[in-house]
């Protein structure tokens, strides 16, 4: 019964991320697609949206080799400009205090997110996510609905996706999946809780959400 969360926007913030995907490229490609590129693509994983970059740019779909190459290249910015004496993520304290609860009550919980899977294990170090839950980054030929549909293979539900972007919800309802929304960006009628809750108010979300009382 994964539980399912993206991290950017939903378990805390990394200033300038899409600046850093540029330059990664820029590093790359010897020059950085524009901002008016990366608002053409309409993908919401690494994999989508590389893959779109590189259409516009070269005319030819995305390698694997190309998509490893990107990988390695982010790391290396995010790794360059999160450190301690450099900038600092914010972290949503509570929400990702939350996700250890859930776990400690026996949930299956994953983050599952657009991030290739290195900078997504990257940043879920950073915000302190506790090391017990799997991480599940882009990967190749999957969308985000592709990614949590991975998650959720061979396991009975109840499932959840908790997410803080109009494509965190489309990709729930593609899955099949009940929505809980982080933040004040997603319309719609689904349960949301602020970045700011505590810990038991993501539990009790869950809980009533699923019909399981407080989470339990």
């Amino acid at each position: 019964m994964p539980l399912c969360f993206d991290l950017d926007g939903t378990l805390g913030q990394f200033g300038g991320g899409y600046v850093l995907l540029r330059k990664a490229l820029g590093d790359l490609w010897g020059a950085e697609p524009t901002v008016e590129q990366l608002r053409r693509c309409t993908g919401s994983t690494d994999w989508e949206i590389m893959g779109e970059l590189h259409a516009m740019r070269f005319g030819v779909p995305m390698s694997e080799a190309h998509y490893a190459a990107y990988e390695a290249a982010c790391l290396a910015r995010f790794e360059d400009a999160f450190h301690p004496q450099g900038h600092a993520p914010t972290a949503f304290r509570g929400l990702i205090d939350g996700m250890a609860r859930l776990v400690d009550a026996g949930r299956a919980v994953w983050l599952v997110s657009g991030n290739v899977p290195r900078v997504l294990a990257f940043k879920a170090g950073l915000l302190g996510v506790d090391p017990r839950i799997p991480r599940l980054g882009s990967l190749p030929r999957l969308d985000r609905a592709g990614l949590i549909r991975m998650a959720m293979a061979g396991c009975k539900g109840p499932h959840l996706y908790v997410g803080d972007r109009p494509h965190d919800r489309h990709a729930a309802e593609l899955a099949g999946i009940p929505f809980l929304g982080v933040g004040d960006l997603v319309p719609g009628d689904h349960p949301v809780l602020p970045p700011e809750a505590e810990a038991e108010h993501l539990v009790s979300a869950v809980g009533k959400l699923l019909g399981t009382g407080k989470g339990n």
